[in-house]
């Protein structure tokens, strides 16, 4: 009899477990791993780390928005605002430099820009304090850059407007979506202070404190939303 009724406990359990173990497996060949990303169009079934390593920065998706329409005054202009000491990205493209102070970029993180014909973008994470500027062009295509507001060792997580892939700032490569693996082209971009800009590049650009967002960001400019 207790044969019989270990034989039926054993039966029940399978029965109950394996549609579990089965939807689990399910889980794992589609590429959600522990959790998904939601609100995300992402492919997370291609990618190159687990989805736990990525974490929420606070802001939500665009919550910190790039600056996609940028405009450029001269440095005499912008040395009514910008002090000499201030530090700036110098990005220079077939003999077209630019400066991007990072009293802008520590409020927008991303700059997509056109610099000689050349689409490039300007990234600044203000956890790690690096300043990297990338080749935007991917495959034949142009892609468009947004702050994901997530996190990954404690450095910025980008993602491309186009696929809804997810970038690591740092090495400039797709971690998670269809562009996996892909590494952005980077550009040689120095960071140093606006005023060795200027002495060094006169008839240079600055980013302009006017652009897309200019009405919601311009009493923020010059203030550090992450002091201590």
């Amino acid at each position: 009899m207790k044969a019989h009724l270990s034989a039926l406990t054993v039966s029940a359990l399978a029965f109950l477990i394996v549609p579990f173990l089965f939807a689990a497996c399910a889980s794992g060949q589609n590429g959600e791993g522990k959790r998904g990303l939601p609100g995300w169009k992402t492919n997370v079934s291609r990618r190159s780390i687990e989805l736990d390593e990525l974490i929420s920065g606070g802001p939500p998706k665009d919550g910190i928005p790039s600056i996609d329409k940028p405009q450029f005054i001269s440095p005499e202009e912008a040395s009514g605002w910008l002090a000499p000491q201030e530090p700036v990205v110098s990005l220079i493209v077939e003999g077209v430099a630019r400066a991007y102070p990072l009293q802008i970029l520590t409020w927008h993180e991303i700059v997509n820009d056109k610099i000689a014909g050349v689409p490039v973008t300007v990234t600044f994470c203000p956890l790690c304090y690096s300043a990297i500027a990338f080749d935007r062009r991917v495959g034949g295509r142009t892609l468009a850059f947004g702050v994901s507001g997530m996190l990954r060792h404690s450095d910025l997580v980008m993602y491309d407007r186009q696929t809804e892939s997810l970038w690591q700032q740092l090495s400039g490569e797709a971690i998670v979506g269809d562009l996996t693996g892909t590494e952005l082209v980077m550009l040689p971009a120095q960071l140093i202070s606006f005023q060795q800009f200027a002495e060094a590049h006169p008839a240079g650009e600055v980013l302009s404190r006017r652009h897309e967002h200019t009405e919601q960001y311009q009493q923020r400019y010059g203030r550090n939303p992450y002091a201590g």
